[in-house]
């Protein structure tokens, strides 16, 4: 056979044929005459084999080592491998399958995903209540309210800057009046946008500060309060989660949110 006949019938490229000749996974076969390579059955029941074990996923380093393996241990041991690992990438499908449909039936449910999404089925409840306490406002939805919202996704996503469980306490604080609760929370937002451009003496500075530890419920404020002073330290040092925070609020915001965590871990301490 000549390498053309060869590769159609073992269901291969010449191009891949030349690749195991080069790589020497299929031995380089004699030459007529006129310099036309000659296949013998042997090199196509190698180069079919070679075929079906790539198809089952072995590299071709595997692929080598189990036909050079005369008693196929090699191999069975290769198969019981890669057996394993499909098995487990089945449950990885599986689960992103599952999520995927938790995202889809939200976004159904809510006219769309949030743009900090996809988050977790709970904050995107939760962002939905936003949406629907933002649509009641007179004017645009403050900045503020929007920064909030990427902060509990990265929160949600990665659990930097405190405890996993700080969803599950917010969640639990809004209670039965969540549009309540959020309206109050816009009010604050609303407040915080006007110092955007503010000297962090401004007195509004303090009374902001003291309108959210008022938000606050109270087991959330206890729990910010064992966090608050390692996360003002963190942002004075200029290094991790809570200086990387401050550096994303206005001067004058930045100092209402201190002056906050200070008023917690006064009050909790």
């Amino acid at each position: 056979m000549r390498i053309g006949e060869l590769a159609a019938l073992a269901g291969v490229t010449t191009r891949t044929v030349r690749h195991y000749h080069r790589i020497g996974l299929l031995p380089e076969s004699g030459r007529r005459a006129n310099g036309y390579r000659v296949y013998g059955l042997a090199d196509a029941v190698r180069l079919t084999r070679i075929r079906r074990l790539t198809e089952l996923g072995l590299s071709l380093d595997e692929v080598r080592d189990a036909l050079d393996d005369d008693a196929g241990n090699d191999l069975r041991e290769v198969l019981a491998e890669l057996d394993a690992d499909l098995a487990r990438q089945e449950e990885r499908i599986r689960r992103r399958r599952a999520r995927i449909a938790e995202l889809l039936a939200s976004a159904e449910a809510a006219g769309g995903l949030p743009p900090e999404g996809p988050v977790s089925p709970e904050l995107a409840a939760f962002f939905a209540d936003m949406a629907l306490a933002s649509a009641g406002l007179p004017g645009p939805e403050p900045a503020m309210a929007a920064k909030e919202r990427e902060l509990m996704a990265l929160l949600d996503a990665t659990g930097a800057g405190g405890s996993g469980n700080w969803l599950a306490a917010l969640l639990g604080s809004v209670g039965d009046d969540a549009q309540g609760a959020l309206r109050r929370a816009y009010d604050v937002y609303a407040r915080m946008d006007a110092l955007a451009g503010a000297d962090p003496a401004d007195p509004r500075v303090a009374e902001v500060a003291g309108a959210i530890v008022e938000l606050m419920p109270e087991d959330i404020g206890r729990s910010l309060a064992e966090e608050a002073g390692d996360a003002l330290i963190g942002a004075e040092t200029g290094g991790g989660f809570a200086a990387a925070f401050f550096a994303d609020l206005a001067p004058a915001q930045a100092e209402v949110v201190r002056q906050a965590m200070r008023l917690l871990w006064e009050r909790h301490r």
